[in-house]
Order: C-alpha cells, then sequence, then structure tokens
C-alpha cells in the first residue's frame, strides 16, 4: 500500500515519536472493554496501542483514503465522517450498558476549538476527553482569570470541565512538523456542573470579550440592558477580571 500524503486541507500532522505515543496512552490509560471514540485517527499511531489495550475501538476519520485503510482493521469501527456532524449521544447510547464514553485524539489545529464546542453537549454521557491540540489552544483552555490567556474558551469549558495540561508535544514529534508547539490536555466533566441555560451563558460570555481591553459596561453591559436585567452585577471591571463561577451566576439571573 503507497504512503500516504499528508493533506493541508485536512490539516494533517502525523504523530510519529514513539515516546511521546507511549506518554500518551499511558497518561489516557485505556481499560480492556472502555468504550472509546478517537477522533482523526490518521495512520494509527495512537490507535495500534489503545485498540490493543482495548480491544475494540471506535474511530472517526474523514479522509476518505485513510479510512479505507482503517477499515481492513478488524478491531475498529470506523465512522467517515467531518467529526463536527457525530451524534456523541447516539455512540454513548449504543455503548455497552449505555456507559460514558471516553474521547481522545490528535485534534486538527484548524477545526480544534470548533470540536470543543461541539461535544460541549455532551459533556454529561462523556467520562474523560484526551486531546492533543496546539499549546496557546491550552494554554488559553486552562487560563485564569486576570492572565491574557484567559477568554470565552477558559469560562465555557472550565464551567463543565476540570482541565489540566498533561504532556508537552514539541514540533519534531510530527511528520510533516507543525509551525507550533503542541500539549496534551485532559477534560474531566464536573459531576455536578452549575445548572446553566448554555444558549444565555455563550452569548453573555462572548459580549463580555467582545471588548476585552475596555470595560464591561461597554460590552457586556448593554448586552444586559437589551435583556432588561436589573441585577447587581460590577461592571466597572474588564471581561478578564471575572470568574468562571460570576459569569455563570449571572446566566443563572439573566436567564430567569
Amino acid at each position: 500500500m503507497k504512503a500516504h500524503a499528508p493533506r493541508k486541507r485536512f490539516g494533517q500532522h502525523f504523530l510519529a515519536d514513539l515516546a511521546i505515543i507511549d506518554a500518551i496512552v499511558r497518561a489516557i490509560a485505556p481499560r480492556p472493554g472502555d468504550p472509546m471514540v478517537e477522533i482523526g485517527p490518521g495512520l494509527a499511531a495512537l490507535t495500534q496501542p489503545l485498540v490493543e489495550r482495548l480491544g475494540h475501538l471506535t474511530v472517526i476519520e474523514l479522509d476518505r483514503d485513510l479510512a479505507a485503510r482503517l477499515r481492513a482493521h478488524p478491531q475498529l469501527d470506523v465512522i467517515e465522517s467531518d467529526v463536527l456532524r457525530v451524534d456523541f449521544g447516539a455512540l454513548a447510547d449504543a455503548s455497552p450498558e449505555g456507559r460514558r464514553l471516553r474521547v481522545v485524539g490528535n485534534l486538527p489545529y484548524n477545526i480544534s476549538t470548533p470540536i470543543l464546542f461541539h461535544l460541549l453537549p455532551f459533556a454529561g454521557r462523556i467520562a474523560d476527553q484526551h486531546f492533543m491540540l496546539q499549546k496557546e489552544v491550552i494554554d488559553r483552555m486552562v487560563a485564569a482569570p486576570s492572565t491574557g490567556d484567559y477568554g470565552r474558551l477558559s469560562v465555557m469549558l472550565q464551567w463543565r470541565y476540570e482541565m489540566e495540561n498533561i504532556l508537552a508535544v514539541p514540533p519534531q514529534s510530527f511528520d510533516p512538523p507543525p509551525r507550533v508547539d503542541s500539549a496534551v490536555v485532559r477534560m474531566v466533566p464536573w459531576a455536578q456542573p452549575a445548572a446553566v441555560d448554555v444558549a444565555v451563558l455563550e452569548p453573555l460570555v462572548q459580549a463580555a470579550f467582545s471588548q476585552r481591553r475596555k470595560l464591561l459596561r461597554h460590552s457586556l453591559g448593554r448586552w444586559l440592558e437589551t435583556r432588561g436585567y436589573t441585577g447587581d452585577f460590577d461592571l466597572q471591571r474588564r471581561a478578564e477580571e471575572v470568574p468562571v463561577a460570576e459569569y455563570v451566576a449571572l446566566a443563572q439571573a439573566a436567564g430567569e
């Protein structure tokens, strides 16, 4: 079978460093029978050691040539699709005893944030997520308030997950090497997240960070006015100064 040439339009950078692969697998700690889904298996560098430990693995691959290669593996269930069209709730329903899914993957850097937001509504059906991403994206995901990396992504994900940057991955670990540093993040959904309407929280946070250099009265204040909110919230701060819990509490109040 001829070698697969990485396709730029799919953001393909294939993991080739055996030591890094081993470190990722150990961090994931797959157990036989775990219902696991891998996003973007590519040339199966991570897929093979995972399926050896699991016994069976579901993979989601958009590239039809790679999907055809993967179908030759008897222990893989291959979903040839754009991951943004995949219903992870249906995959969880199909798992043994309806167990929560474990989701892993080397996410394409060009659509990593849309994938994270696509998975957000399914967090209650997921046990954990381990993703390789651009390091600067993970820095934003795990950022604390009052830091330059803290923003919309930080708030939306920290509300729903406990997250940790667990491994640095240099460019030379890939073929071809990307122009950025990578890292691996562990995401574990909170067992009892604050009950909030995402349809309120998401636009609220987006409004807050739309003018992050200005005080919130210029951005979030106007958004709250359109909703008729008259509560007591300190708008004399910048968006990055407000902790996740305060955004969530405000969304709960504004949604009433």
